[in-house]
């Protein structure tokens, strides 16, 4: 079935849907978090955004969250492994109709996937014009592939890559 890509305005109930289950998920993970962060377009207001809620969990060792997979299929996660990460542990979930709620992106405390994701979440809540045509490039995009959930992402490529060089950039600064 073709995912439908649907970009949204901002809901203010993101937020509170973020923090709401990432309280499920450290329990069924257990005690190797350290620490879940709301990432994604939903986590900065000022953008569209698929309305999924991406999660990501800071692990003391990612191996240990494959112990846990039984714990998180019971809120309803599908453990998708690496899913093209190295070092990732990867869980989506879907609402009961099969539309996707949720993204759970698990790494080790200290991998640079963690850094890539906060610096360009934090570089955009800062940067207001970057984010404006972050978003008009979603929405342009979704527009074009509203059936092609491959093309939508191959067409944020180059505009995400150029984000995180600047987000990086900006981040050695601090």
């Amino acid at each position: 079935m073709p995912i439908k890509v649907i970009v949204k305005p901002h809901d203010p109930r993101w937020k509170d849907l973020f923090a709401e289950e990432s309280k499920s998920v450290a329990e069924a993970l257990g005690p190797n978090v350290v620490t879940i962060h709301h990432i994604g377009s939903t986590a900065i207001p000022t953008i569209h955004a698929k309305p999924i809620i991406d999660m990501l969990v800071e692990a003391r060792s990612v191996g240990d969250i494959d112990t846990r997979n039984s714990a998180m299929k019971a809120l309803g996660y599908e453990a998708m492994g690496e899913f093209g990460i190295p070092g990732r542990r990867f869980f989506r979930k879907d609402d009961p109709s099969g539309v996707r709620t949720h993204h759970v992106h698990c790494f080790a405390t200290g991998s640079l996937e963690i850094e890539r994701h906060l610096a360009f979440r934090d570089f955009m809540l800062e940067h207001s014009e970057d984010a404006r045509q972050y978003s008009d490039l979603k929405r342009r995009l979704a527009a074009q592939y509203p059936d092609d959930i491959d093309s939508y992402m191959a067409g944020k490529d180059s505009f995400i890559k150029m984000i995180n060089m600047k987000a990086a950039a900006w981040r050695s600064l601090m």
